[in-house]
């Protein structure tokens, strides 16, 4: 009979990954990175232990949208008060904060809890070519998700 493993809160593995994000697209490549985060590409794959890898996310101000989503896209909060609806237009905020974009496509697709929390934070997000993360030596990797 063979062993089922569960992985324990001190689960060990988890590796550094760099990623040109220049020629993906922002959903397919967020996606992707959402599903490694939560470790579901991993067979030690636990639900509610963060189980996922460290990814560096290079150039992340030249990741490209299909569509017309450059134009039409509009991300929206609101602040609590009445008429409190805030919309920025998608080149406006890559004009404004080049990396909020993929982080933000990301954090709506990882788990509304502490835990997709605790994942969000092993995303680091740099708008140019260089990083602050090369004492992790961090591989290099490519989806090919770009068009």
């Amino acid at each position: 009979m063979t062993k089922t493993t569960i992985a324990t809160r001190h689960h060990e593995g988890a590796k550094w990954y760099v990623v040109d994000a220049s020629q993906e697209t922002l959903g397919r490549l967020a996606a992707i990175l959402a599903q490694r985060l939560q470790g579901k590409h991993k067979p030690t794959y636990t639900p509610h232990v963060d189980t996922g890898d460290y990814f560096v996310v290079v150039n992340a101000e030249k990741v490209q949208v299909t569509g017309g989503k450059e134009n039409k896209k509009v991300y929206r909060s609101h602040t609590g008060f009445p008429g409190g609806l805030r919309e920025i237009p998608y080149k406006r905020m890559m004009d404004k904060h080049p990396t909020e974009a993929l982080r933000l496509a990301v954090k709506r697709m990882l788990p509304k809890t502490n835990l997709g929390r605790a994942m969000l934070k092993k995303l680091k997000l740099y708008a140019g070519e260089s990083h602050d993360h090369h004492a992790q030596q961090p591989e290099p990797i490519a989806f090919g998700t770009g068009r």
